[in-house]
C-alpha cells in the first residue's frame, strides 16, 4: 500500500492555526465557582423534552460558596422554585443561566458583570447523599429558548482535535 501523499505545508500551518484560535467570544465566560470546579453530574440531555435527562452540570461546591456570573447579564428571576432557591440571569444572544440552590440578595432587574458575586450555595442540592465524598453541588444550567445547552460549552474548548497526517 502506498504511502500517503504528504500535505503541503501551508495546508499544515492553516490547520495548525485554526487548531489552536482562540475561543469565540461567546466561549468566553468563567467558572460560576472559584477556580475550576469538579462536574460531578455532566450534562445529559433527554432524547425528548418530556423524558428524563441532566438538563444542566452538578459542580462541586460546599454550602456557602460564592456563585459567581459566568459573564455579563441581567437577573431576571431570583427565588424559590418547589424547594430550592433558584437564580436566572439572562445574557446577551438570548441565553438564560440558572443556578440551584444559589440564594442571591439581587433583584429582577440588576445587572451583573463576569465575576460578580450573584449568591451563595444554599440549601439542598442535586447532590446531597449522591456521590461518595460529595455532600454539596452546584447545578447550572443554560438555555436558549426552550432548548438545554451544556454549560461548559461556554467555558472549555469542547471542539474535536484536529489530527495531522504524519510526514514520511
Amino acid at each position: 500500500m502506498p504511502a500517503p501523499a504528504a500535505l503541503p505545508a501551508s495546508t499544515i500551518a492553516s490547520e495548525l492555526s485554526r487548531a489552536a484560535a482562540p475561543l469565540p467570544a461567546s466561549l468566553a465566560w468563567g467558572w460560576p465557582l472559584e477556580g475550576v470546579a469538579a462536574v460531578i453530574h455532566p450534562f445529559d440531555p433527554p432524547a425528548q423534552p418530556w423524558l428524563s435527562g441532566h438538563r444542566g452540570v452538578d459542580l462541586a461546591a460546599p454550602q456557602g460558596a460564592d456563585v459567581l456570573a459566568p459573564t455579563a447579564g441581567v437577573v431576571t428571576f431570583s427565588g424559590v422554585v418547589v424547594s430550592r432557591e433558584v437564580l436566572t440571569i439572562a445574557v446577551d444572544n438570548g441565553l438564560r443561566l440558572s443556578f440551584e440552590p444559589a440564594i442571591s440578595q439581587l433583584k429582577v432587574g440588576d445587572s451583573v458583570v463576569r465575576g460578580q458575586v450573584v449568591g451563595t450555595v444554599s440549601g439542598p442540592t442535586h447532590c446531597d447523599g449522591g456521590a461518595a465524598g460529595v455532600v454539596s453541588c452546584l447545578h447550572w444550567g443554560v438555555r436558549r429558548g426552550e432548548e438545554y445547552l451544556d454549560p461548559l460549552q461556554f467555558i472549555m474548548d469542547l471542539r474535536p482535535s484536529v489530527l495531522l497526517p504524519l510526514n514520511n
